[in-house]
C-alpha cells in the first residue's frame, strides 16, 4: 500500500487535541486525513485534508464516514461501535479492532477481561446498578466506577461511607478495593498489524487531588530497573491479551509490598505520552500512525529526562481562553509548550500541555514546578 503522496485515506473519529497531535504526523508524511468530530471548533479541523462534523455516536454517520476511508483509527473511545464491526466485515481496516474496544469501553467488561486471563488487577464486583451495590457493599474506603462513560477523571469516586452512594448516579458499575499504592505508573505498547510489539519507558503520574487527572508525568520514573521491567512486561502481556492493533496505554498501581495492579487501560494516544513529543526518539503519536500501516515500529527510548504538565482551567474560570506566564515560562530552558487550540476554557478542561526537558531529572522537575506555577489557564 502506498500512503504517502497518494490517494491512500486515513480517517480519524475525534478531533480533539489527541487527534490534532496525530497529525503531527500525518502532516510531516503528506498522508490525506479525515476527521469527523461532533464540534466546529475542533482542534483537528485545520490541520487534516478532509473535516466532517457529526455525532461519534451515531451508526449511520460514522459508518458513512468509515465508507470515505482505507484504515479507520480513533482518538476517543466514545465511539460507535456496531458500525466500526460492519465496516471491519465490509473490508475497511479499523484500528484500534472493534472487538477490543468493546471490552476497553466498559470497565465491568475491562475487569473481566482481567480477571479471566489472570491478569493481577485491584479486587472488584460488578454491579447491574449503583442501587445494587449499595446493598452489597458493606466495606469501606472502596472506589466506585461507572461501566461506561467515564473519561478524565469522571464517572469514578472514592467512597468512605455508605452515605456517599447517595451522590452517585444509578448506572450499571462495579465496586473496587482502594489499593494502598506507592506510585501511579503508565507503560504505552504499541502493536502493529503484522503484530510486532514495542513497549514505551513507565512513567510516574502525579494527580490533581480534586479533579482526578494527571498533573505531572516523569519520565523517567524513580523506580528500580526491576519493578520498571516487570512493569513493561505486564504491559505487554495486558496488550496481548486484548489483540489491540495501535497504542494501548496502561495505567499501573504500585503496591507498597512492590505489586503491580492494572487499573485501566486506554486503546489510543494517552495523556501519560505526550512526553515523548520532545523526550523519545519516535513519539507516541508517531508510533500509533506507524502501528496502524504496519509500517516498522520506531525506537522508543527517551533522548532525555522530561517532565510533562497538563495545563488546565482554572477552578474560578468560564469563557474565551487567556493563558497567562507563558511567555515567562518559555525563557526557562527546556521548555515546549502544546496549546490545543480549544478557544473556550471551563474549570479543569484540558486545554494544552508543556514538556520540560532536560539531562537530570531532579533539575528538569525543578523546572517543571516553576512552569506549573507560571501558568494559568483563565478567562478573558
Amino acid at each position: 500500500m502506498h500512503y504517502f503522496s497518494s490517494d491512500f485515506k486515513l480517517g480519524i473519529l475525534g478531533g480533539g487535541q489527541l487527534g490534532k497531535m496525530l497529525l503531527y504526523t500525518t502532516r510531516r508524511w503528506d498522508i490525506q486525513t479525515f476527521v469527523l468530530d461532533p464540534s466546529s471548533e475542533a482542534p483537528s479541523r485545520f490541520a487534516c485534508n478532509h473535516f466532517v462534523q457529526g455525532d461519534l455516536k451515531d451508526f449511520e454517520t460514522v459508518y458513512q464516514f468509515g465508507k470515505k476511508v482505507d484504515v479507520l483509527t480513533i482518538e476517543i473511545e466514545h465511539v460507535n461501535i456496531e458500525a466500526l464491526k460492519i465496516l471491519k466485515s465490509e473490508g475497511v481496516k479499523v484500528y484500534p479492532e472493534p472487538e477490543a474496544l468493546e471490552i476497553i469501553g466498559n470497565k465491568c467488561l475491562q475487569k473481566s477481561h482481567y480477571a479471566n486471563h489472570k491478569i493481577a488487577t485491584a479486587p472488584f464486583q460488578n454491579f447491574e446498578s449503583t442501587v445494587d451495590a449499595k446493598k452489597a457493599i458493606t466495606n469501606f474506603p472502596c472506589v466506585w466506577k461507572s461501566a461506561t462513560g467515564g473519561y478524565d477523571g469522571k464517572g469514578v469516586k472514592i467512597l468512605k461511607s455508605i452515605e456517599d452512594f447517595n451522590e452517585l448516579p444509578n448506572v450499571p458499575c462495579l465496586i473496587e478495593e482502594l489499593i494502598d499504592f506507592e506510585k501511579e505508573l503508565a507503560v504505552i505498547v504499541a502493536s502493529s498489524a503484522s503484530g510486532e510489539q514495542k513497549s514505551y519507558p513507565v512513567v510516574g503520574m502525579d494527580f490533581h487531588p480534586e479533579a482526578n487527572q494527571v498533573e505531572f508525568v516523569v519520565c523517567p520514573a524513580n523506580i528500580d530497573d526491576t519493578i520498571a521491567n516487570k512493569a513493561r512486561e505486564l504491559a505487554l502481556i495486558v496488550a496481548k491479551s486484548l489483540r489491540v492493533t495501535g497504542l494501548l496505554a496502561v495505567e499501573l498501581f504500585l503496591a507498597k509490598d512492590g505489586s503491580i495492579y492494572v487499573n485501566e487501560v486506554a486503546p489510543r494516544p494517552h495523556n501519560s505520552g505526550h512526553y515523548s513529543l520532545e523526550g523519545c526518539y519516535t513519539d507516541q503519536f508517531e508510533q500509533h500512525i506507524r502501528a496502524i500501516l504496519d509500517l516498522p515500529l520506531g525506537a522508543t527510548d527517551s533522548k532525555v529526562a522530561a517532565v510533562m504538565i497538563n495545563l488546565v482551567g482554572e477552578e474560578s474560570h468560564t469563557g474565551p481562553v487567556h493563558y497567562k506566564g507563558l511567555d515567562e515560562a518559555l525563557a526557562i530552558e527546556g521548555v515546549s509548550p502544546h496549546i490545543y487550540g480549544k478557544v473556550e476554557t471551563r474549570p479543569f478542561r484540558k486545554m494544552g500541555h508543556v514538556t520540560i526537558v532536560g539531562e537530570e531529572l531532579e533539575e528538569v522537575y525543578l523546572r517543571a514546578r516553576k512552569v506549573k506555577e507560571l501558568i494559568k489557564v483563565i478567562s478573558r
